[in-house]
C-alpha cells in the first residue's frame, strides 16, 4: 500500500481540523503546575490575567477536554494556506538506499515560512476578541515574529516584536518582512527596558537570547494599557494550536493505512515538536499503539540531553512564573549558532514530562552536521530547509540508515517546520566552510545550573 503513495498527500479544504487535541488530557500524570515566584504556590487564572489573553490562560490550564474547538473564524484563516502537505520522500528514499519510508510534514507554505502561523492566528484572534488593542512578543530566527506580525495585521493589532541580536544580524531581511506587516521590531536586549540595560550591564557584547527576548516584551506588556504578551512556543496552549499539524499528518496517513513507526521533531521550546506529535501520543498513552518519538536539539543549547529537570523561570530576567521543564537554567547564554529558533534555555513542561517519563527519546547534533544533511535534504527532496528544521531531517537520515543496515522497513515521520531562504548566511558559512561548532562544556552549563531558583518539587 505505502509505494503506491504519492509524492504528496493533499486533504481537501473541508478536512482542516475543526478541533485542537489536547494531549494533556490524554497524559496518566499531568506536569507539575507553574507556581507563582513570589509566593511558590501553583498559579491562578488571575495570577497569569496581567499577561496573557483570558481565553488563553484557560487552555493552558485545561488538563480534561481531550479536543477543544477551533473557533469557525481562525478556520477560515487557516484556508489560506492549510491543509498542508504531507510529502512522501522518494528521491531521498532512493539516495540513501533505504527500506525505509520517509514522510515529511511541511509547514513552509505560508508567507511567514513556518508552522509558527498556526498559534500566532489563534493568539490573536483571542485578543481581538478580548478588546486587547495590542500585543509584544519576543522570536529568535523571525518565524514566529513575522506569523504574528501577518496575524496582527489581519485583526488590526499593534505588534511589537523583541527579536533576538544574533538573528537580527544575521537575517536583517525578516525584520523588514515584520516591519512589512506593521511591527515594530527591536534587537534585543536593548535600552529600551529595565530589564533589557540590566542584561546589557551584566553580559556586555551579548548576542541575546530568547530568555532576554522574553524579559523585555514581558516588561512592555505589563506596562502598556490594554496590551498583553503572546508567545511562540513552550507553554501549553501553543503546543494546542499547533496540533493541528498531527491532526492533519494522522489524518493523510489514514488514508493509506499507513501507521509511523517512528516521529521526529526538531525541539527548541517544544511547540513543532509537541503538535506534530499530539495525535500519536494520544494513541499510544491509551495503549493503541508502540510509536516511538524523538527529539532532536542543537548541541549548543541541550536542554533535553544535558539539562535538568527542574523549576525555572521561563525568561532570564526572572519576572515569569516558574515551569517544571528540562532546562539549561535561565542564566545561561546560548552561543550564537545558526539555528535561532532552537536556542532557548528550557523546554516545554509537556515535552519536558512525557520526557522525563519515558515517551520521548533525545538526541543532539552539532551545526555541520546539519547542514550536511540540510543540503542533502535540498539536492534531492528540492526544498532548502530552515536550520531548525535541518535538525529533524538529520535525524531521519540517521534513522533510515540504521534500516538501510538492519534491513528493517520502518516508517519514519517528521516534521518540516519551515524553509531556510531567510538562513543564506548561514548556508554561506557552510559553504564556504567557516561553520564552526560549539559545544558546552559542563562548566559551562553550570553556569546556567547555577541560576536556577531554590524550589521544591
Amino acid at each position: 500500500m505505502q509505494d503506491k503513495i504519492p509524492y504528496k498527500i493533499y486533504l481537501s479544504e473541508d478536512e482542516i481540523p475543526r478541533q485542537w487535541i489536547n494531549v494533556k488530557a490524554f497524559m496518566k500524570e499531568q506536569h507539575a503546575p507553574f507556581l507563582n515566584p513570589a509566593t511558590g504556590k501553583p498559579c491562578t487564572k488571575d495570577d497569569l490575567r496581567p499577561v496573557f489573553c483570558d481565553e488563553l490562560i484557560d487552555q493552558e490550564l485545561d488538563c480534561t477536554h481531550k479536543y477543544i474547538p477551533i473557533p469557525d473564524e481562525i478556520v477560515d484563516f487557516y484556508k489560506m494556506y492549510r491543509p498542508s502537505p504531507l510529502v512522501r520522500a522518494y528521491v531521498l528514499e532512493k539516495a540513501l538506499g533505504t527500506p525505509a519510508k520517509i514522510y515529511y510534514k511541511f509547514e513552509g507554505n505560508n508567507t511567514s515560512g513556518s508552522h509558527k502561523l498556526n498559534s500566532a492566528v489563534a493568539q490573536a484572534y483571542y485578543a481581538k476578541k478580548q478588546g486587547i488593542t495590542s500585543v509584544t512578543t519576543e522570536t529568535g530566527a523571525g518565524q514566529w515574529g513575522t506569523a504574528l506580525s501577518m496575524a496582527c495585521a489581519f485583526y488590526g493589532l499593534d505588534c511589537k516584536v523583541y527579536m533576538v541580536k544574533t538573528s537580527s544580524e544575521q537575517k536583517p531581511h525578516r525584520k523588514e518582512v515584520m516591519r512589512t506587516y506593521g511591527a515594530t521590531v527591536i534587537a534585543s536586549p536593548s535600552d529600551t527596558t529595565e530589564v533589557g540595560r540590566t542584561i546589557l550591564a551584566e553580559h556586555p557584547g551579548t548576542g541575546g537570547s530568547l530568555g532576554c527576548a522574553i524579559s523585555e516584551a514581558i516588561e512592555v506588556a505589563t506596562h502598556t494599557p490594554n496590551c498583553r504578551y503572546v508567545l511562540g512556543s513552550v507553554l501549553d496552549h501553543v503546543l494546542l494550536h499547533q496540533s493541528v499539524i498531527g491532526l492533519e499528518a494522522k489524518a493523510a496517513l489514514d488514508k493509506y493505512g499507513v501507521k509511523p513507526d517512528l516521529v521526529i521533531g526538531c525541539a527548541g521550546g517544544g511547540s513543532n515538536l509537541g503538535g506534530l506529535i499530539s495525535p500519536f501520543m494520544a494513541d499510544r498513552l491509551e495503549g493503541k499503539t508502540d510509536t516511538r518519538f524523538l527529539a532532536v536539539e542543537p548541541a549548543s543549547c541541550p536542554s533535553l540531553t544535558r539539562g535538568k529537570y527542574a523549576y525555572d523561570f521561563c525568561d532570564t530576567g526572572k519576572t515569569t512564573p516558574l515551569a517544571k521543564m528540562y532546562t539549561l537554567g535561565s542564566g545561561f547564554m546560548p552561543s550564537p549558532n545558526h539555528a535561532g529558533g532552537l536556542r532557548y534555555h528550557g523546554m516545554s513542561p509537556v515535552v519536558s514530562k512525557l520526557y522525563h517519563d519515558g515517551y520521548i527519546d533525545a538526541v543532539s547534533y552539532e551545526q555541520t552536521a546539519v547542514f550536511q544533511a540540510a543540503e542533502q535534504f535540498a539536492r534531492t527532496e528540492g526544498i532548502l530547509p530552515a536550520p531548525e528544521s535541518s535538525h529533524a531531517i538529520k535525524a531521519a537520515i540517521d534513522e533510515a540508515l540504521k534500516c538501510k543496515e538492519t534491513g528493517e522497513a520502518k516508517t519514519i515521520l517528521f516534521g518540516l517546520t519551515g524553509t531556510g531562504y531567510f538562513d543564506m548566511t548561514a548556508y554561506k558559512a557552510f559553504n564556504d566552510g567557516t561553520m564552526t561548532d560549539y559545544i558546552p562544556t559542563d562548566a559551562d552549563l553550570q553556569v546556567g545550573f547555577d541560576s536556577l531558583p531554590k524550589v521544591e518539587g
